[in-house]
């Protein structure tokens, strides 16, 4: 699972339905679900092609009693998780979740930015061997991009840049709807997600879009399985095609293909 700093390389949903969710996702994306192993939780493995692409599992109690809601969280490698907590917290985040150890996967951290959008900071264990195979555009049940709905992009892409080293690929006029902001790992690398306002969204969000072959027939399996699709189908630049939706327990998620179906 391990990364170079800054990269996602892993994703989480949790929910209030494991069962229900295993069996949703596992028919729109494809993925296998497996066990952990972790002792004393119920953590499960989604899969892609034989490779481990993120988590799920139940949001914890004493969440839930604080109103959290069933939702998506990527992991963003960083070298030092105590460190990068703090500078954040310094720069006007919030902690949700300190420092943890997770024996045999590594130490983590739940924050928020200032805006209000969640996100998981990790440093791998020493014994997590090879690149994370959990973002790989193009590769299907894998993660294809990174979107960032917040109220101010600008604010955002400072705050990402300081913490993280992201800088700006490029920028879109999306007219009424304002900029669309691609961000890069480093000043001049591929871009791997974007920003923009979203007076729209009930709160600031992360929305992780999953690689599928065709969008029609995933757009099909979606409301087969009792989801909801919020974006209808429709082609973006790079020649991809996208749709954005909700699972049955609430959680937004977002497909990607390069193919229309």
């Amino acid at each position: 699972m391990s990364g170079t700093p800054s990269s996602f390389i892993w994703y989480e949903l949790m929910t209030t339905d494991l069962d229900a969710a295993t069996r949703f996702y596992g028919a729109v994306v494809g993925w296998s679900v497996q066990d952990s192993g972790q002792p004393g939780m119920d953590y499960r493995l989604l899969s892609a092609g034989g490779e481990h692409v993120g988590g799920l599992m139940a949001i914890p109690s004493d969440a839930a009693a604080n109103g959290m809601r069933p939702g998506w969280f990527g992991y963003v490698n960083v070298a030092d998780v105590d460190d990068s907590v703090a500078r954040i917290t310094q720069a006007g985040g919030t902690s949700y979740m300190p420092p943890t150890d997770i024996p045999s996967v590594g130490r983590m951290a739940m924050i928020a930015d200032p805006q209000g959008a969640a996100i998981y900071v990790m440093t791998p264990a020493s014994d997590c061997h090879g690149p994370s195979p959990s973002f790989a555009p193009g590769k299907p049940g894998h993660g294809g991009w990174h979107e960032l709905h917040t109220t101010d992009w600008e604010a955002a892409l400072n705050f990402y840049g300081t913490q993280f080293g992201w800088a700006k690929s490029s920028a879109m006029d999306m007219g009424p709807l304002g900029t669309y902001l691609l961000f890069g790992p480093e000043t001049g690398a591929e871009a791997i997600g974007g920003m923009m306002n979203s007076p729209d969204f009930p709160r600031p969000i992360w929305l992780y879009y999953f690689n599928v072959d065709d969008i029609q027939a995933a757009r099909a399996r979606v409301e087969t399985a009792g989801g909801t699709v919020l974006l209808e189908p429709h082609e973006v630049p790079g020649n991809n095609w996208i749709l954005q939706g909700r699972d049955p327990q609430g959680a937004m998620f977002a497909l990607v293909a390069a193919n229309k179906g």
